[in-house]
């Protein structure tokens, strides 16, 4: 499909009263939306990204915030975070069906490992940086977590 065929596509769409449109095939993946949804975005197969955008009223979108879920520590609370190091797929055991490093409760010394950071196929060790309780997990199994992001509240006392 060329930019044409595309551009055929959109002004179709355009008169058509569709918001959305998926189209994906092993060569491509197209998507489309109007009314206030996102731009348009074409990507090929391979890695090449182009975004093909078509303006149907002068009014600009909203810009939509993804809030990520963060917890809030209060400034008098005495718990501190342990954050991630780095962007990852956080995992609490070192394999199916092994013993998570640690658990609610649990007492944690400076260099203990806590939990394995998942990067491009290697396997991070991450270790606690101070010595307390863990007091709630915040990260769940198996999820990707960004980079400063909290992983567990400790209580230092």
């Amino acid at each position: 499909m060329d930019t044409r065929e595309i551009q055929k596509l959109i002004d179709f769409i355009s008169k058509s009263d569709l918001s959305e449109v998926n189209i994906e095939t092993s060569e491509l993946k197209l998507q489309i939306k109007r009314n206030g949804g996102s731009p348009v975005h074409y990507v090929s197969a391979p890695v090449i990204e182009s975004v093909v955008s078509h303006a149907q009223d002068s009014a600009p979108a909203p810009v939509r915030e993804l809030a990520a879920p963060a917890v809030a520590v209060e400034a008098s609370s005495h718990l501190v975070e342990i954050k991630a190091p780095m962007i990852g797929t956080f995992y609490r055991s070192a394999g199916p069906g092994k013993p998570n490093f640690v658990e609610i409760g649990d007492e944690v010394t400076s260099g203990k490992v806590i939990c394995i950071l998942e990067a491009m196929k290697l396997f991070n060790e991450i270790e606690s940086e101070i010595s307390g309780k863990i007091v709630k997990i915040l990260v769940d199994d198996s999820t990707p977590v960004e980079y400063d992001q909290p992983l567990f509240l400790v209580d230092p006392s």
